[in-house]
């Protein structure tokens, strides 16, 4: 399934093609099936057109974060002109944050929307990896899908980066759907999470492919860290939190589908599901594939997860290809508008799980900005999945820098996911059952269940200390915790004292 027709040409003569200003949309949802060889090029072209006194920036649009060979090159190369949705790179971060490099924070299931509608600008090239490509314009993609199929339809031209650390066997793992737009959009048939209802490849107009570029590149996926005691206690917390859902009749007896995170608690969180044997068999409906999803469909306790991407570290990712006729029998990967919809997440009554930075007494939560203004990554997904989400949860530890800073606060320095939409906040301290109480109760629950004992007394002498309103919140000491933090790096023994 390799094109003979299609110009192959080296990743620096893709390169020279792109010119300042051009907007790019690249694969990859995660470092999973993220471009690599030429985003590597473009960083090479950036640099020397900076050393001749010329100005080179791109527009980058991706699926969600990439790996260092995308995100990280350019930033180093000072080569991003903006970036959306979503990004995790330490180099790109810091550049956001001192605002050299323009960023737009964005739902991910919103991203290929925006594109086709115009709202990022005109999209000059479509930068895209696969494990295969036709004549006629079929692609097998690799590891993801993200928005890459939206990329390739509003794109003017496409690079294909043809990996063969990828073998074209992936073939029927994807399920390439792709909604009309208004007025012409239709429901999404999807009722199960096993349902097919796209195509194993992505269909291209093949005269709009610019050329291939061959690769031996892996993914970029590192390996995740062991679960500690904090993370393991999180997630014993959630199974038995949902376990005692299901035996109070509020969780169907086979159970419902679910979304989790990405990073160490989500995969805390899935062990303790499949560990817990109050909990049956159960089927993911969520962004990424972790590692301990593999594991999980080894021992019978997934039994078929729909995702945008396999997000798995090398050995783990191998275990999969030697092994495909299984996992492609329990596996499907969408389109990121397809796997994050908004209709298709509370059709199918989704439990989403995901993770904060920060949650105040009232039920909001913050899962972007580091004490108010640094950015960390993104809302990500996470928003998709808990407007319409069956059971929202939300995860974090307790306490964070060796416990000078308080994850349980009055008032979110920034607010991404407000009490309206948010469930059930859940530490290693315990379970916050939010459903059905007003802000005082929630306030009691938030502090005596989920706060680091070290920090309820003075969250207590907080809301306490207000009398009138029914959210009870006074300015005068509400970011009283976040201000001794800045001033001298802890948040205990803050006076919350209302004068």
């Amino acid at each position: 399934m390799v094109s003979e027709k299609i110009p192959v040409m080296t990743a620096a003569e893709a390169a020279a093609m792109i010119n300042d200003g051009d907007i790019i949309g690249f694969s990859g949802f995660t470092p999973a099936g993220a471009a690599k060889e030429i985003p590597k090029a473009i960083a090479r072209k950036a640099r020397a057109e900076h050393d001749a006194g010329r100005p080179f920036k791109i527009g980058v649009v991706t699926g969600a974060s990439t790996g260092d060979s995308l995100d990280g090159e350019l930033a180093r190369a000072n080569a991003v002109l903006f970036r959306t949705p979503y990004q995790s790179d330490k180099t790109l971060r810091a550049q956001i944050n001192k605002g050299e490099t323009h960023f737009f924070d964005m739902h991910l299931s919103m991203l290929p929307q925006a594109a086709r509608y115009g709202f990022l600008g005109k999209v000059r090239f479509a930068v895209i990896e696969a494990a295969a490509v036709t004549d006629d314009g079929e692609i097998v993609l690799t590891t993801s899908v993200g928005a890459t199929n939206t990329f390739c339809h509003v794109a003017d031209q496409i690079f294909i980066e043809l990996n063969d650390q990828h073998p074209t066997e992936l073939k029927g793992l994807h399920d390439i759907y792709e909604p009309l737009d208004p007025p012409h959009r239709r429901e999404i048939p999807l009722y199960k999470t096993a349902d097919k209802i796209g195509s194993p490849v992505l269909k291209v107009d093949p005269s709009k492919i610019a050329g291939i570029v061959k690769t031996s590149l892996p993914d970029e996926v590192g390996a995740f860290k062991q679960t500690d005691a904090v993370t393991q206690k999180i997630g014993e917390n959630v199974a038995a939190f949902l376990a005692a859902e299901l035996k109070a009749g509020r969780i169907p007896e086979d159970f419902l589908p679910i979304q989790s995170g990405v990073g160490n608690i989500a995969n805390a969180v899935l062990g303790a599901l499949g560990a817990n044997p109050a909990i049956p068999p159960f089927e993911m409906y969520s962004e990424v594939i972790q590692d301990s999803v593999v594991g999980l469909m080894r021992s019978g306790d997934i039994k078929f997860a729909s995702a945008t991407s396999l997000t798995l570290s090398p050995a783990v990712l191998q275990e999969v290809y030697n092994d495909l006729p299984f996992f492609k029998e329990r596996i499907v990967l969408r389109p990121q508008e397809i796997s994050n919809h908004p209709e298709v997440v509370r059709r199918l009554g989704i439990i989403s799980i995901n993770t904060a930075i920060e949650a105040d007494i009232w039920g909001n939560i913050n899962s972007t900005h580091v004490m108010g203004c640094n950015l960390m990554n993104g809302i990500g997904g996470s928003g998709d999945f808990t407007r319409n989400a069956y059971i929202s949860l939300f995860t974090c530890p307790s306490i964070a820098k060796g416990g000078a800073i308080s994850t349980i606060v009055p008032m979110v320095a920034h607010l991404d996911h407000s009490e309206h939409s948010v469930q059930v906040i859940i530490t290693e301290q315990g379970i916050a059952d939010l459903r059905g109480k007003d802000p005082i109760q929630r306030a009691r629950e938030i502090v005596e269940k989920c706060a680091h004992p070290e920090y309820r007394a003075q969250l207590h002498t907080y809301f306490d200390g207000v009398k009138d309103g029914h959210t009870p919140q006074t300015l005068q000491t509400v970011f009283a915790m976040h201000q001794a933090f800045m001033e001298k790096k802890d948040m205990r023994n803050v006076d919350m004292t209302i004068k």
